[in-house]
C-alpha cells in the first residue's frame, strides 16, 4: 500500500514564525539592554575620571611651589597624572586641562620646553669631543656648573625657593625633555648602557652589536673604578678588539666592525700604544668620574 507524504500544516508554520520572532525580540531586546549597560558604564567611568582630575587639580594648586622646586615630587606627580589621561605637558592652552582648572602659574609644559633646548645646547656643544652619545649625569652636571634657571622654579616666592635652582631639576626631568625632543623627529633619544642612561643626538642607528660593545665598556670601566686599576687593558680606561671578542665570545672580525662603526661616528676614540690600539667611549669615561 502506498502513502503520500503528508504536507507541513498551516498550524506547524504558524508556530515556527512566532518562535522565530519571539527570539529576534529576545535578541533585540538583550542588544538593548547591553547597549544601555555599556553607556551607563561609561558615563559612570567619565564621571568618575572627570572627578580624579579635579581632585588632582586642587593637589596641584595645593602643592604648587613644591611641584616646581622638588624633582623627586614632581616626578611622582607626572606619573599620577598618566592613568587619568592628563598631560600637563601639554602646549595646547585653550583646550588644557590646566587652564580649565585654574593652573597656567605650574607652567610645567614650558619648564620642560626650557630643558629641553639647555639638553640640545649641551648635546652640540659637547658632539665633537663624544660623537653625539652623552650620559644623561654628565649632561645634568654640565647645566649644574653653569648655573642654568629656569622661570618655571624662579615663579615660586623668593624665601620659599630653593636658591640653588641648578639642583631644581633631575636626571627624570632631563629624560622627560628628551622624550619631547623625541617627538619632533630630532634625533633625539635615549639607551641603556648598563644601568647607565645615555643620550643620543645623532639621527646614526646603533644595533645590537654596538649596544654590546659599549655595555662591556661600561663594565670595565666600572670593575676598574672598583678595584683601582686597570682590569684588561694596559692602557687603563681603553679597550681592544680583542677584549671586546673575549667577553662576548665573538670573533675578532665582527668586534673589530661594530669598533670601526663607532669610531668612524666619533663615538670612540683610538689611541696607538706599543703597536696596539685602544679604543676609548669619551662619554662613558666622563660619566665615571660624576
Amino acid at each position: 500500500m502506498s502513502h503520500r507524504r503528508g504536507r507541513v500544516g498551516v498550524g506547524r508554520l504558524s508556530k515556527s514564525t512566532k518562535a522565530n520572532k519571539q527570539n529576534s525580540d529576545l535578541q533585540n531586546l538583550y542588544s538593548q539592554k547591553a547597549a544601555e549597560i555599556k553607556e551607563i558604564t561609561h558615563r559612570s567611568a567619565l564621571e568618575t575620571v572627570q572627578k580624579l582630575q579635579t581632585r588632582l587639580a586642587e593637589f596641584a594648586r595645593e602643592h604648587r611651589k613644591t611641584i616646581q622646586t622638588d624633582p623627586a615630587f614632581r616626578h611622582k606627580f607626572l606619573q599620577m597624572c598618566g592613568p587619568l589621561g592628563v598631560d600637563p605637558l601639554s602646549s595646547e592652552k585653550s583646550n588644557s586641562f590646566w587652564n580649565r582648572n585654574g593652573m597656567l602659574g605650574v607652567n610645567m609644559g614650558e619648564f620642560y620646553y626650557e630643558l629641553a633646548v639647555k639638553v640640545a645646547e649641551v648635546c652640540r656643544t659637547s658632539r665633537s669631543r663624544n660623537g653625539g652619545i652623552i650620559s644623561v649625569s654628565e649632561v645634568r652636571t654640565i647645566l649644574m656648573k653653569r648655573k642654568a634657571k629656569f622661570r618655571f622654579a624662579l615663579e615660586a616666592d623668593d624665601d620659599e625657593c630653593n636658591e640653588d635652582y641648578s639642583s631644581g631639576y633631575s636626571n627624570e626631568d632631563i629624560l622627560t625633555a628628551i622624550q619631547k625632543l623625541s617627538k619632533l623627529g630630532s634625533g633625539f633619544r635615549t639607551v641603556k648602557v648598563g644601568n647607565t642612561d645615555m643620550v643620543v643626538s645623532v639621527p646614526t642607528e646603533l644595533d645590537n652589536d654596538h649596544m654590546e660593545v659599549m655595555r662591556i665598556a661600561k663594565e670595565m670601566i666600572s670593575n676598574d673604578k672598583d678595584i683601582g686599576n686597570s682590569s684588561l687593558s694596559e692602557e687603563g680606561n681603553g679597550i681592544t678588539v680583542e677584549d671586546v671578542a673575549t667577553r662576548i665570545g665573538w670573533k675578532e672580525q665582527r668586534a673589530h666592525r661594530a669598533l670601526v662603526l663607532l669610531l668612524g661616528e666619533g663615538m670612540l676614540w683610538l689611541d696607538r700604544h706599543d703597536g696596539k690600539e685602544y679604543y676609548w667611549f669619551p662619554s662613558l669615561w666622563k660619566e665615571n668620574l660624576i
